[in-house]
């Protein structure tokens, strides 16, 4: 593996977000770890996450901000795949959760001003990517 923080790299991590629309999330939850389908978005390399600010997720990054997300497997033998160490942390800024606010929030929240509609800001500290099967690394 070979590390690299070039912006070159970085773009074409932030082409592989913008690919997919979905990820595994994994919080620790106690000593073991959580994994669950979440819907992705980001700026640059900073994700967010929407989600309920009752959710077990949520208690789980405040016991431990340490998170992982997967991103990228689509079956075929040259998937790009991305691995992602971050940080989290639970914001509920209302301009962002208006910039961010999706119709298909309708099925989960009252609307953007909902007080159980948080989002989780992830701010990554390691990306494993994984393009013709060759691993680079990115670090901040």
């Amino acid at each position: 593996m070979t590390t690299t923080t070039s912006p070159a790299f970085e773009k074409s991590i932030e082409k592989l977000l913008s690919k997919n629309k979905f990820c595994s999330f994994g919080t620790i939850d106690g000593d073991k770890p959580k994994v669950r389908y979440m819907a992705l978005f980001h700026e640059g390399l900073k994700l967010y996450l929407a989600t309920n600010s009752k959710t077990d997720k949520v208690e789980e990054i405040q016991q431990n901000r340490n998170v992982h997300v997967l991103i990228g497997f689509d079956g075929k033998p040259s998937s790009d795949i991305a691995q992602i160490q971050a940080k989290a942390e639970i914001c509920s800024d209302q301009e962002l959760k208006e910039r961010l606010w999706k119709d298909s929030f309708d099925d989960w929240f009252s609307g953007p001003h909902d007080p159980e509609y948080v989002i989780l800001v992830l701010t990554p500290e390691r990306i494993e990517y994984t393009i013709d099967k060759e691993t680079k690394v990115w670090t901040p």
